[in-house]
């Protein structure tokens, strides 16, 4: 696969510019980190070659410098607002994340529930911390916010909060997902902060837009599609286009509320001007790590389309409204995309289209899948009474990757017909094709007595990066399943089956 971004001098040159922003503050910097901490696929994605985990490589390069504070909106945890990339609560999200800076041996100072009204499920889960040791702080909506910037700025404001006791020169505040309280919380610490003396400072850590890239670029495109539902979009930054002469891209929100910010800033520190404009506040090297334009270009491209189809399976399922997917597709438009341009859409209708040949006079539904592997090959799968498309698929693919015949059965018969007469007779289910999960759990045990399941079980490996597509929305089983091989999945906007519960 091609590489389009240099990683490793994205880090040092990051590293060295959030190092550099910490001494311009009296050696005291609340640092908004936007985006995901760990597990970052959309930029990954789009910058082939950017590591998925590189800021917790940061995080690890500066723990003896930092302190980390984890916000969560309250409103996220009572709706139990997903993560779509791991199908997790933002809460469960929240707690992953704790447990995942301690693997890299980082530890949370605070976790701080923002916009706290005593909310019952976020009550829980302040208890469900607090008796595991970790401290928990709770924030109230600001007063005044955000027009009365005297109310705002004072002990009925910021103040209202209670102080976060920090240690390290560089406070690391971050949170799972957008709206989680991070700007809240970085400006209430610093109010506290400039009362006891201290003249810390604030920044921002964005990877999104790219500031030093067109504004059209499709990495910046994507980023507006991966928003679309926010309908956040990209903008020359108007003020630092007056303070400086120069265009940078930054997008609606940062710049909306700049106004506002810059008051707060200068009511905070007692009229020191910090920041020109809101590129400023930012710390971004990303666009430097970028080594061949034409690649990134063609991953955003690719991102872009994901997108269309994310969001028209969302609409159909109701968790968007149609204006969302108009503008997805209104930007796929923009960067000359059609949803036809990603490999596996194609191959997988014509393998639903030769299930159905298969399957004339049968009822049901029939469904296609196909995989693009690394190195350009495409393999399609259809689904059966035996198993579903994505089961067929994966099965297909680990064959071809290990060189077995397809002839040659990977499940045991009797790994089948054991859970065939579990799901039917015993747990009494309509449906007893196979689901990805189930095909995994099948194939680990037939590799138990099968050298050559086993052969096939090792290439399970070489899936992950790989793009998938499906003419129907997968099952809670089968997305988990290529959730897990860590495949890019898309699927046309239909339903795998009539049944609306099983939807």
């Amino acid at each position: 696969m091609k590489i389009g971004f240099d990683n490793e001098k994205y880090l040092k040159e990051q590293t060295f510019a959030i190092l550099e922003r910490v001494k311009k503050f009296d050696n005291k910097l609340y640092l908004e980190f936007g985006g995901k901490i760990i597990y970052d696929y959309h930029a990954s994605r789009v910058l082939p070659g950017f590591h998925p985990n590189v800021k917790m490589k940061l995080l690890k390069e500066l723990k003896d410098r930092s302190d980390i504070i984890l916000c969560i909106y309250a409103g996220d945890i009572e709706r139990r607002k997903v993560r779509a990339d791991f199908g997790i609560t933002y809460d469960v999200d929240a707690m992953k994340l704790i447990d995942d800076l301690r693997d890299y041996d980082i530890d949370v100072t605070a976790v701080v529930i923002t916009r706290y009204e005593n909310q019952p499920a976020a009550k829980i889960f302040k208890n469900k911390l607090e008796r595991r040791n970790i401290k928990v702080y709770t924030h109230k909506f600001t007063k005044g916010y955000p027009t009365n910037i005297d109310m705002i700025v004072s002990d009925e404001g910021y103040g209202a909060n209670d102080y976060i006791e920090t240690s390290k020169p560089l406070v690391i505040v971050t949170g799972p997902g957008p709206g989680s309280g991070k700007l809240a919380t970085c400006l209430s610490q610093m109010y506290h902060e400039h009362k006891r003396g201290i003249k810390a400072g604030y920044a921002k850590f964005e990877t999104f837009p790219i500031w030093n890239i067109p504004l059209k670029h499709p990495v910046n495109v994507a980023y507006e599609s991966a928003t679309a539902d926010l309908k956040d979009f990209n903008l020359i930054d108007p003020f630092h286009l007056e303070a400086y002469g120069k265009t940078a891209i930054n997008y609606n929100r940062d710049v909306e509320v700049f106004p506002v910010l810059k008051r707060i800033l200068e009511k905070i520190t007692r009229g020191v001007s910090m920041y020109k404009s809101p590129t400023d506040m930012g710390v971004n090297r990303a666009g430097f790590g970028i080594i061949d334009d034409e690649t990134i270009k063609e991953a955003a491209k690719q991102e872009i389309i994901r997108r269309v189809f994310r969001y028209k399976c969302e609409y159909i399922m109701g968790f968007v409204d149609k204006e969302t997917v108009d503008r997805a597709e209104l930007l796929m438009d923009e960067v000359e995309a059609k949803p036809e341009d990603r490999k596996t859409v194609i191959p997988a209708r014509e393998a639903s289209k030769e299930a159905e040949e298969c399957g004339k006079g049968n009822e049901g539904i029939f469904c296609g899948s196909a995989i693009e592997l690394k190195d350009g090959t495409i393999i399609s799968g259809k689904n059966s009474p035996l198993m579903h498309s994505a089961s067929s698929l994966i099965l297909n693919t680990i064959k071809i990757l290990a060189g077995i015949p397809d002839e040659i059965h990977l499940l045991s018969p009797k790994v089948i017909e054991s859970i065939f007469n579990l799901e039917k007779n015993i747990l009494g289910e309509k449906s007893v094709s196979l689901d990805m999960e189930e095909t995994l759990i099948a194939l680990s045990i037939s590799a138990t007595t099968n050298p050559t399941a086993q052969a096939a079980m090792e290439e399970l490996r070489e899936l992950r990066g790989c793009e998938v597509h499906m003419t129907h929305i997968p099952t809670p089983g089968d997305e988990a399943g290529l959730r897990r091989l860590g495949v890019n999945l898309t699927s046309d906007p239909n339903f795998s089956t009539n049944s609306l519960f099983m939807s």
